[in-house]
């Protein structure tokens, strides 16, 4: 049985939630205070080409295959996996391909780039089935040309963009079906003949630069990252960030929906949520699906009141800082700000799902299929493998989360600090424009940990008074 988002027993706090919130929301403010008064450097970076024009890194891995040797290894991994998913065994914790994605390549391929830098573009088997489309043999007897179709500007980032949202949905509101094995197989394929296509046509550098999935997202998250593996910035924790972004509404969309999404995951483990659904829909008579495309329809919807909020605390930012700048480019500048916020939380959320799951993989290994008679692997590589549900206490798992998400609000208030500092009219200016933008981060560290606190904690019942205090109250 896969074991959903892995959640042990619940821990029972020994102070009320509301004090471990406004004592994080107290740290954050603090921190604020401290960086207040520190002054940056100027600097300015072309956001737009630095996005576009990093370079697939050598030295470290391509040299040791050959890079055309390493995408032919990469697209045969992809092949295989596509082909266990759509023979093997359709039990979702029986097939590899499950776990391998929604697990490995979802969530832990991502935090491996927030804490290393994107190592991953020698090894996306989709941008290499990019590279390898990208032909102008090909393009000359198909299209008449062998140069590639200018990418629109229009196009943007939509296309990752659309393509992160559907994937997201799939893993919180479908994730009944979008997790069996055929449908996540199909999906691969699919994403994959469309990269080729994509490279033959726009060429394997605007592809995977704006609008393949896995290429974009693991750039996003390598921003982060201790090494930059050939991406632009300076070397260090969060170098990246210094490249900005490029002001476009999708690059802005993308960023905001990694936000968004691990949000909305917590969200969806709230009582209050479920109470929601229960006012609103009829259960006698409401589908399943109508109820998963109602809830397609508030993340959407949850993602546009993101946008708005933060972009109104940014237009109060600009206003307060004479940028001068419509509330659109007042965002974007604090995009960078953002990032590390997503990060923790995706890392807080999903720590213990990674933890727990993440040890199915070893009887997987096993039997990747699933079938019997597949079994190559002697234990403890088959079902004689019990994972360990109980690694760490629910306690253990609550104070990392307060820790790390109170540090990426601190980290976040740190890198606003910095952008709003260079983009004041005087210093007097740019120190009133921040208050704005720290009272967003105090309003949402709050609200991190009390959706982060739904499904590991419970606050202890209230102690019911004794017959002698009620005797002393009433004499009273």
């Amino acid at each position: 049985m896969y074991l959903a988002h892995a959640f042990g027993k619940r821990y029972e706090l020994p102070i009320p939630l509301a004090y471990f919130v406004l004592g994080a929301a107290l740290v954050v403010f603090a921190s604020f205070l401290v960086v207040l008064p520190r002054r940056v450097a100027a600097g300015t970076v072309d956001a737009a080409r630095a996005e576009f024009e990093a370079p697939l890194p050598r030295g470290w891995l391509a040299p040791a295959v050959g890079v055309m040797g390493l995408a032919g290894l990469v697209v045969v991994g992809l092949a295989g996996l596509v082909v266990v998913g759509l023979v093997g065994s359709q039990t979702v914790a029986e097939n590899i391909l499950p776990t391998v994605f929604w697990l490995v390549v979802w969530i832990a391929v991502p935090l491996s780039c927030g804490l290393l830098g994107d190592w991953t573009r020698p090894l996306n088997p989709f941008a290499a089935l990019a590279r390898l489309g990208d032909s102008p043999t090909a393009r000359r007897l198909l299209l008449g040309s062998a140069r590639p179709v200018q990418w629109p500007a229009r196009l943007g980032w939509w296309p990752a963009t659309v393509a992160f949202f559907a994937a997201a949905c799939g893993e919180l509101v479908f994730n009944q079906s979008a997790t069996l094995p055929r449908v996540t197989a199909w999906g691969l394929f699919g994403w994959a003949a469309l990269s080729a296509g994509a490279g033959l046509f726009f060429g394997a550098p605007a592809w995977t630069a704006r609008g393949e999935l896995f290429s974009v997202l693991f750039a996003t998250w390598g921003r982060l990252g201790r090494f930059r593996f050939g991406a632009p910035g300076r070397s260090g924790f969060g170098g990246g960030l210094a490249a900005g972004f490029e002001a476009v509404p999708s690059r802005m969309a993308f960023l905001l929906l990694l936000l968004v999404s691990v949000s909305f995951d917590g969200l969806l483990a709230t009582p209050l949520w479920s109470r929601a659904r229960l006012d609103v829909l009829d259960a006698a008579t409401a589908s399943a699906t109508t109820v998963q495309w109602e809830t397609v329809a508030a993340f959407a919807l949850l993602g546009l009141a993101t946008w708005l909020v933060f972009g109104g605390f940014a237009h109060a930012v600009a206003r307060l800082g004479g940028h001068d700048v419509r509330p659109v480019a007042a965002l974007h500048g604090l995009l960078p700000s953002l990032l590390p916020i997503a990060y923790g939380y995706l890392f807080a959320h999903n720590l213990q799902y990674l933890l727990v799951n993440g040890q199915l993989l070893v009887p997987l290994l096993g039997n990747p299929t699933g079938l019997d008679g597949g079994q190559w692997l002697p234990a403890p590589f088959d079902d004689s493998f019990e994972p360990h549900t109980h690694l760490l206490p629910s306690a253990a798992f609550w104070y990392v989360a307060v820790v790390v998400i109170v540090a990426v609000h601190v980290v976040a208030v740190v890198v606003a600090h910095g952008h709003l500092a260079r983009s004041g009219r005087d210093e007097r200016a740019a120190k009133a424009s921040e208050w704005p933008w720290v009272a967003a981060m105090v309003a949402y560290t709050m609200v991190s940990l009390v959706l982060m606190a739904q499904p590991l904690v419970k606050e202890a019942p209230a102690k019911p008074a004794t017959s002698a205090a009620i005797g002393e109250v009433v004499a009273r």
